[in-house]
């Protein structure tokens, strides 16, 4: 019997030799093609059609990535599903840093905390840096007999029957942020769906609906010509842009940190050293001034982030919406 044991000792020993030097070569192979990426053009996908805030976030993001990290990165736009589509997409390609997509927070947000996706939000990508964000604000029909928020409140409090207010569909920020508020301010309003944001305009200005949700971005033209009036903004300060809109902590009402962002994301398990060549770049293009002046123009305030603040950030807007789904008993199928 210890002859038998003898035996296999050699044989036992090789095996883990030639594990540890497979290991050895397959971490060295990635650390070689690290140091010398990118040798080609990368893809990044832009989860929506052509046009719009995320598409231009996208090609700008690209242009600026392209000149600093010495190859052409290409915007490929893929919309459709929420944004699932170009999801899976990028969370099935290679993991070596020639495919990444422009996450936000439909596709890693809203979306993972009120529906059954094909993709998992937290463990198919590789989360690698924010971009920026650009915060929601409480518009109202200018009709109505509000200047301010409390007026809105009162009002809604007086008249439960008289107020709606639209959405660019279930689940979407613009509905579970009125929800939020629905709940925080104990007031009630009718939830009135649309298939995006545009015909839920139409019926706000047509005073179909009273009250919307939406991106300061989208609603700047619409404040600026008083053509609806701004009373509360998300986030943790006014915003530049519209700094005589308050915020809703200044209001007394804490937890209004929902935005609208974008980020850099890649498959699981990109290496390493990829992802930290990729961030660094990033910040880069984030501290350029004629692209912080561009997307200022945009509302767009620009939140550099080390890899894992990025997915703790993710992670938290998850649970934020998963709660607010919870709170409302809102799930969509």
């Amino acid at each position: 019997m210890s002859n038998t044991i003898n035996r296999q000792k050699p044989i036992f020993l090789s095996s883990l030799i030639f594990a540890f030097l497979g290991l050895a070569f397959h971490f060295n192979a990635q650390a070689q093609g690290a140091a010398t990426y990118p040798t080609k053009p990368i893809k990044l996908i832009a989860p929506v059609a052509a046009g719009g805030g995320l598409d231009n976030i996208a090609r700008a993001v690209a242009e600026k990535l392209s000149r600093s990290i010495g190859q052409t990165v290409v915007v490929e736009n893929m919309g459709g599903g929420g944004g699932s589509i170009a999801s899976q997409a990028t969370a099935k390609a290679p993991a070596d840093g020639y495919t990444l997509m422009i996450a936000y927070v439909g596709t890693h947000g809203t979306n993972p905390a009120v529906r059954k996706l094909p993709y998992d939000a937290i463990k198919d990508f590789t989360p690698i840096g924010m971009i920026g964000a650009t915060p929601n604000v409480l518009i109202i029909n200018p009709d109505l007999p509000i200047k301010n928020f409390k007026e809105f409140v009162d009002y809604a409090k007086k008249n439960p029957a008289k107020l709606s207010y639209g959405s660019a569909g279930p689940g979407t920020l613009t509905h579970l942020g009125m929800e939020q508020l629905k709940l925080a301010a104990g007031i009630f309003m009718v939830h009135v769906p649309y298939r995006g944001v545009g015909p839920a305009y139409t019926d706000l200005l047509a005073s179909q609906t009273q009250a919307m949700f939406p991106t300061l971005f989208a609603a700047l033209p619409y404040i600026n010509t008083n053509r609806v009036r701004g009373l509360a903004v998300t986030g943790s300060k006014r915003s530049p842009v519209a700094p005589n809109i308050p915020t809703f902590k200044e209001l007394g009402y804490n937890g209004f940190d929902g935005q609208q962002w974008y980020g850099l994301v890649g498959p699981a398990n990109l290496p390493p050293a990829i992802v930290a060549k990729l961030n660094a770049e990033l910040n880069k293009v984030l501290a350029l001034p004629d692209f912080s002046e561009k997307m200022t123009s945009e509302a767009l305030t620009l939140m550099p982030m080390t890899p894992p603040q990025f997915t703790n950030y993710i992670k938290e807007d998850i649970a934020r919406w998963a709660k607010v789904a919870k709170d409302r008993n809102i799930e969509i199928d």
